[in-house]
């Protein structure tokens, strides 16, 4: 229960998930943000306004998934580390999956890392594609990791220093 443990219920996640038709059409943000507090830098950072707080600033952000393009900007803007970015048409095998990453070491492109599930839990391990800095200022970077298409609405983080 996510008020005990910190993960989402199956019905938590289902709140903010995109339409499998709309996971199909390409890179999608989601943010699992489940607490009402006052934060919106992740509104302010979409291009495209598709990240909104319907009533106030502290309402959870809304992602109107037809007109999020999934660039990935919000990603690294969200202090919760609570925003990811799927995309599920990367290839026939794989999805490609953006994460945050605020530790050291950062892992480097080419490197397999070890994937974590909500739960800590160990998923396996996967290619990193990309690597984007959050700038000077904000040290969250954004990781892109090639993930079999199977376990691309699982995995959610990585291990610290678990690269190879």
């Amino acid at each position: 229960m996510l008020i005990n443990d910190g993960i989402p219920t199956k019905e938590d996640l289902a709140k903010v998930m995109p339409s499998p038709e709309r996971l199909a059409a390409g890179p999608v943000s989601i943010a699992e943000c489940f607490q009402n507090i006052p934060c919106n830098p992740c509104v302010k950072a979409c291009p495209r306004n598709a990240i909104t707080m319907p009533n106030s600033i502290n309402d959870t952000p809304q992602v109107d998934h037809e007109n999020c393009n999934g660039c990935g900007v919000c990603v690294g803007k969200c202090p919760g580390l609570a925003i990811f970015v799927v995309d599920m048409t990367y290839s026939e095998e794989f999805a490609l999956v953006k994460i945050p990453f605020e530790y050291v070491p950062v892992p480097e492109v080419g490197q397999m890392a070890c994937g974590l599930n909500r739960s800590g839990e160990e998923m396996g391990w996967f290619e990193v594609e990309k690597v984007i800095s959050g700038g000077k200022k904000n040290k969250t970077y954004t990781i892109s990791l090639k993930v079999p298409k199977d376990l691309a609405m699982e995995v959610r983080n990585i291990k610290v220093g678990g690269y190879k």
